[in-house]
């Protein structure tokens, strides 16, 4: 095996090289929105996340202390199945549980449980609850201004709080015609170049939680770098901040 290339039991026909793209992409693993570092096909529209290229055949998760992950290439039995932390639909590359049925995507398996870039820190957490009791975070979600719902990062600091479920949202609203819409081309109009201008503005996104101008701009301020943190993470690249797409989110 040559350095960066891996042969996948997923696409058998030719080997898969490691690259590193701003342009998102569908993961043909997990079936999850990607973008940064994925193994790529040289010869076919075919893309894996890291998780998903390179899986660990078994996991434990903090958060399951009782739980033992199997990876799986689909997900078990007939019935729909979720992901335990986002709460969105499995459809392909899977860590299942058997004893306790749970699910969790291959990124979301593997969300670091702490950001840290020497300036701002991010923990993630199992649920946002009233109580703040034990893996739980007592602040609503700045882009649902819910709590209770899927696994959430929040800053050192307290006053910002992130579903993953919602941010998941975001990245689907706004690739939307990534997967259902026409093929961009034409001209010198790129299909990068035109998703990176249809990713959401972080203002309208807590704008919703917040009414106030002067808030909407603090907060703004203040998770500019955690929003690029969270995005990177939920799409599978942790390491590098993904600026040239999600710098627009404060451009609008």
């Amino acid at each position: 095996m040559k350095y960066g290339e891996i042969t996948h039991f997923s696409h058998p026909q030719h080997k898969l090289r490691f690259e590193y793209l701003e342009a998102p992409f569908k993961c043909d693993g997990c079936k999850e929105v990607g973008i940064g570092s994925r193994y790529k096909c040289s010869y076919c529209d075919f893309d894996l996340h890291m998780h998903c290229a390179i899986p660990t055949p078994t996991i434990n998760h903090p958060f399951y202390h009782k739980c033992s992950f199997q990876f799986l290439s689909k997900p078990p039995g007939n019935t729909p199945r979720f992901c335990n932390a986002c709460e969105k639909d499995v459809s392909g590359f899977v860590y299942h549980c058997k004893l306790c049925g749970f699910d969790l995507h291959p990124c979301c398996a593997k969300l670091p449980r702490v950001l840290d870039d020497g300036e701002i820190k991010l923990f993630l957490y199992r649920k946002v609850s009233s109580t703040g009791c034990f893996g739980s975070v007592s602040s609503a979600c700045h882009r649902c201004g819910r709590k209770g719902r899927s696994w959430s990062y929040r800053s050192t600091c307290k006053k910002y709080n992130l579903h993953v479920a919602c941010v998941k949202e975001m990245l689907v609203e706004s690739w939307h015609e990534l997967y259902f819409g026409p093929r961009y081309g034409g001209g010198n109009t790129t299909r990068t170049k035109k998703l990176e201008t249809r990713i959401p503005s972080l203002k309208g996104t807590l704008q919703n939680h917040h009414k106030s101008k002067s808030k909407v701009k603090k907060c703004c301020e203040m998770a500019g770098l955690a929003i690029q943190f969270i995005i990177s993470a939920v799409l599978g690249d942790p390491s590098t901040l993904i600026a040239g797409v999600v710098g627009t989110l404060m451009s609008k």
